[in-house]
Parts: C-alpha cells; sequence; structure tokens
C-alpha cells in the first residue's frame, strides 16, 4: 500500500476527530439527538462540527484525484507528496478552525484544494 493510499484513509478519519473536539467532555451532551444539540453549541465545538463536515465534502475529490493519479500511472512519489501535504493541510486547517483563525483557514483551504487540483493534472 502506498503512502497516497494510507493518506485516503487519513482524510476518511479527519471528519471524526472534529467530531470528537466537538463533542468530548461536553456537558449535557445528547446522544439521542446530537445534531440538535451541536446547533445548540457555540465556540470551538461549534466550529469543529462545522470543520467536521468541510473534511466530509473535502474528502470525495481528494480520494478520486490520487485513485486516478494511481491508474493513470503518474509519478507514485509526486502522488505521495501531494497526498501528504493534502492532510497535513487539512490538519492545519482544523486547527486554524478551532482557533477561529478564519483568513489563515481560508488560505489552507486553498492550499489543501490546490494539491487536488494538482493530483488531477498529474497524469498530464
Amino acid at each position: 500500500m502506498t503512502l497516497a493510499n494510507w493518506m485516503i484513509l487519513a482524510a476518511a478519519l479527519l471528519p471524526y476527530l472534529a467530531a470528537v473536539v466537538a463533542k468530548a467532555g461536553a456537558a449535557g451532551f445528547d446522544n439521542s439527538a446530537p445534531r440538535a444539540w451541536m446547533e445548540q453549541q457555540g465556540g470551538y465545538r461549534q466550529r469543529a462540527d462545522w470543520a467536521q463536515r468541510n473534511h466530509f465534502e473535502a474528502f470525495p475529490p481528494f480520494a478520486a484525484a490520487v485513485i486516478l493519479a494511481q491508474m493513470a500511472s503518474a509519478p507514485q512519489e509526486r502522488i505521495d507528496l501531494l497526498a501528504l501535504a493534502f492532510v497535513l493541510l487539512r490538519l492545519a486547517y482544523t486547527g486554524a478552525y478551532l482557533a477561529n483563525l478564519a483568513t489563515l483557514r481560508s488560505l489552507l483551504f486553498g492550499l489543501g484544494i490546490g494539491c487536488v487540483v494538482w493530483l488531477f493534472l498529474l497524469p498530464l
């Protein structure tokens, strides 16, 4: 299994990491209605939930880009590097989201999408 394939797994788990941050140790967490409870949260918990949602949105194009680049026999070292960069940028994105650093978060988001686009273009 390549590093890029491991990064697909890591990216698939990122939403759940954000969910743990949003819910862990929270007073009054209601597991019978977690979405309704989450909508009442503010601060870093709310931002962690928003990051979770964004991770779910960013994952499909990333996974598709890695798989297609590998199927097209693009250089594996470059695929691995871009996949690793994407996951590291998404971790930093989560940190910026939690810290309420909107401009940095947007920059990190853009760089991550740049990795995805590059992966799609790599076989050319």
